[in-house]
C-alpha cells in the first residue's frame, strides 16, 4: 500500500510541474440521410440529443477532441456549427480539422457483391452521399494542417499481407476491378501534429467499419482487422516516416479484444504492442441492445508519454449528467488527460 502511495503521489508531483492536456474521443452518431441536413439540425437547435451532446462534452471539457459520425462538408460549415453549439455549454474550439472521408465516396463499381451498383456499401466506405458519417479533429491549440498525413487513399491491396477477401472458389471478391479500387480506410487514418508549448503531440486518428453486415467472405471483418493493422506496420515505418514519440491513437476501432464480432486478434496485438500505453483496460465504451456493453472506442498513448488521468463518461443512474449522457446516445465520451514535459 505505501509503494502504491508513493508512486501515486511521484506521478502527481510530476504532473503539476508538467503541461496537462486532456484528449478525447467519441463517436457522436450525428450522421444525417442526407447532405447538408446535419447543418440545419444543428441550427434549428431543437435537437435533444445535441443538447445533451453538448452538455456532455461541456462537464468533460477536452483540450482536443476527436469526433466520428459527423457529416462532411468542404467548408466545413456543418461542425464549425457544431462547435459553436458546444461552445454555449463548454469549451470553444478554435481550431477545426476534417478532410474528406472515403464514406460515400462512390466508386460506379458492385463493392459488396450482391450484383448492384451504387448502393451505401458500394462507396469507398459505407455512406448514401459523399461525406456521411465522417470524422473531425477540434482542439483549443493550434492544429498543424500543413503537416497532416492521411493515408485515406492507400488501397487496401497495397497493405502488407492484406486480408483481402474471396469467394469459396478462390476469385477476389467482389472482383478484380474492385479490388484494384478498393481504399483500406473505410472512413479515414489521419496523423495531426497538435502543437503545444512543449512541442507537437500528434493524433493518430481513425474510424475502422464494423466487422459485421456481410457475407461468409468476412469482407467487414477482414477490413475492420486490416484497418487496425495499419498503425503497426506504420510504427514500423511501412508507409513513411512515423513519430518517434509524443503521439496517441485515438479514435473508434468498431472492435472488443474479448466481446462481440470481429477478429479480436488485430485489436488485441494493437493492446499488447510495447510501443503504446492502455489507460483503461476493460472499459466498456458503448452498449447497444443486441450486444450488451464493448470496448469500440480507444486512446492509446505512446509509451514515452505520462497518464496523468483517464476515464470513460458515464455517470451512474441518478447521478448529475446520467441523463444528458443517456440521451446523447450509446457510445460514451472516453478521455485521457497526458502530462508533457
Amino acid at each position: 500500500m505505501r509503494a502504491a502511495l508513493v508512486v501515486a503521489f511521484m506521478a502527481a508531483a510530476l504532473a503539476a510541474h508538467a503541461e496537462t492536456i486532456r484528449i478525447a474521443t467519441w463517436h457522436l452518431e450525428l450522421d444525417r440521410r442526407g447532405p447538408g441536413l446535419l447543418l440545419r439540425d444543428i441550427r434549428r437547435g431543437d435537437d435533444p440529443r445535441l443538447e445533451a451532446i453538448a452538455g456532455v462534452i461541456g462537464a468533460v471539457a477536452p483540450d482536443v477532441l476527436v469526433v466520428q459520425g459527423v457529416d462532411y462538408d468542404l467548408r466545413l460549415r456543418a461542425l464549425a456549427a457544431l462547435r459553436d453549439r458546444i461552445a454555449e455549454a463548454g469549451p470553444y474550439y478554435s481550431h477545426l480539422f476534417a478532410r474528406r472521408p472515403n464514406s460515400g465516396w462512390p466508386t460506379g463499381l458492385d463493392m459488396d457483391g450482391d450484383g448492384r451498383r451504387g448502393g451505401p456499401r458500394d462507396a469507398q466506405g459505407y455512406g448514401r452521399f459523399s461525406g456521411q458519417g465522417g470524422m473531425a479533429v477540434l482542439s483549443r491549440y493550434p492544429l498543424d494542417e500543413a503537416a497532416a498525413v492521411e493515408f485515406s487513399a492507400m488501397p487496401w491491396r497495397d497493405l502488407p499481407d492484406a486480408l483481402l477477401p474471396r469467394w469459396p472458389d478462390g476469385r477476389a471478391f467482389p472482383s478484380q476491378e474492385a479490388q484494384a479500387m478498393q481504399r483500406l480506410s473505410s472512413v479515414a487514418h489521419w496523423a495531426v501534429p497538435v502543437m503545444l508549448g512543449s512541442g507537437p503531440l500528434t493524433l493518430l486518428t481513425f474510424h475502422a467499419t464494423t466487422p459485421v453486415f456481410d457475407g461468409p467472405e468476412d469482407r467487414n471483418g477482414r477490413r475492420n482487422a486490416d484497418e487496425l493493422r495499419f498503425w503497426q506496420l506504420y510504427f514500423d515505418g511501412a508507409f513513411g516516416p512515423a513519430p518517434a514519440g509524443r503521439f496517441a491513437i485515438i479514435g473508434d476501432a468498431n472492435l472488443d479484444p474479448e466481446r462481440g464480432e470481429g477478429r479480436r486478434g488485430a485489436i488485441r496485438a494493437l493492446l499488447d504492442d510495447p510501443r503504446l500505453r492502455d489507460p483503461l483496460p476493460g472499459r466498456a465504451t458503448v452498449e447497444w441492445e443486441a450486444t450488451g456493453p464493448l470496448r469500440v472506442s480507444y486512446i492509446l498513448p505512446s509509451a514515452d508519454l505520462t497518464v496523468a488521468g483517464a476515464g470513460v463518461y458515464w455517470p451512474e443512474e441518478g447521478a448529475p449528467g446520467h441523463g444528458a449522457a443517456v440521451t446523447a446516445g450509446p457510445h460514451r465520451l472516453v478521455w485521457v488527460d497526458l502530462a508533457l514535459d
